[in-house]
């Protein structure tokens, strides 16, 4: 059989002006011509940085994101299985915004991970089957701890600070490796624009892959970081923004990123590689030139404090199970 392949991306926000750009322009529009190589893959996973709602009641923040429930169609024309909605914008229309979003996926056939109507739902794991695989997938997040579903309707909420917090997820990824040949942690974790994760979340996720973690899934920097290949994990700490209507820091360039590209197979990751890509008037593109030189670059500097080697040329990644990996 044919290995697997995952895309994974980092934020996806389809609201505010992109909501209007897609109803003007079709729910392609966002994904450029990265599109064919989305669709090339067996399953990709974002996290859904907004809701997809009609409900105009908002909480009182600085930025509240929707777009309009048929938006949905964006995500499954870009081959989107997965989606984590444990972040910061879930419930920026309060309750109904989140109920609305999560029976919006529902409706297309988008499994979501990471938030729900009760507890139970917010902590759940999805397994896909995809090739004879088993793809478990956890979601979670730091940002937004009065979101926590607590008896209720909210988000998976961790402390990372806290040591009871910590154990609870290193318990919940133990109980999923029982029904997963591989797992996924999708977290949204730390600061805007912070280049390089603290120790105490290298330490985390380090944890997380010592537990039964096989790749760790890290968004909500806006920005990339460095990658790393610990033990037979692979540890995404940032994989940026992947399409928005954002304003862009001219240093840190927020509107440069990646896809990236996960062959595996039963045994676990067989090899790794990221696409470089560019946000430009409200659409995801293939980084070229000089913008796809600094994603390589850059990179390669942020992962070189993990001893990862980055391919100059194919975004290859020196994945735990390449014979040339150290």
């Amino acid at each position: 059989m044919a290995p697997l392949t995952i895309g994974l991306a980092g934020d996806v926000m389809l609201g505010r002006t992109l909501d209007t750009i897609i109803s003007q322009r079709g729910y392609d529009y966002p994904w450029g011509d990265i599109l064919p190589v989305m669709r090339n893959t067996d399953l990709n996973i974002v996290n859904l940085e907004t809701t997809l709602t009609h409900n105009s009641k908002k909480v009182y923040k600085t930025f509240n994101f929707k777009a309009s429930p048929d938006k949905v169609q964006s995500l499954v024309s870009a081959n989107i299985g997965v989606v984590n909605l444990a972040n910061n914008h879930i419930l920026d229309f309060k309750m109904e915004g989140l109920l609305e979003t999560i029976q919006t996926l529902d409706k297309s056939g988008i499994n979501h991970v990471g938030a729900g109507k009760k507890i139970e739902e917010a902590l759940k794991a999805v397994v896909i089957r995809k090739k004879g695989v088993r793809i478990g997938v956890l979601g979670m997040t730091d940002n937004e701890p009065g979101w926590m579903a607590n008896g209720g309707a909210g988000t998976n909420y961790i402390n990372i600070a806290d040591k009871e917090a910590r154990i609870r997820i290193l318990h919940s990824i133990e109980n999923l490796r029982k029904e997963a040949d591989m797992i996924i942690v999708s977290i949204h974790w730390g600061p805007n624009m912070k280049e390089r994760p603290s120790p105490e979340f290298i330490s985390f996720a380090h944890a997380m892959a010592d537990h039964g973690a096989s790749v760790i899934h890290g968004h909500s920097a806006h920005i990339f970081q460095g990658v790393e290949c610990y033990s037979n994990s692979l540890i995404l700490y940032d994989t940026g923004d992947f399409v928005d209507d954002y304003v862009v820091d001219p240093d840190l360039r927020n509107d440069l990123s990646a896809f990236f590209i996960l062959t595996i197979s039963k045994s676990g990751l067989l090899n790794a590689r990221f696409v470089p890509v560019r946000i430009s008037q409200y659409q995801v593109n293939l980084a070229r030139e000089s913008d796809y030189v600094w994603v390589i670059k850059q990179m390669q500097q942020l992962s070189a404090v993990f001893n990862t080697r980055i391919d100059e040329d194919e975004g290859f990644i020196s994945t735990p199970h390449d014979p040339n990996h150290r």
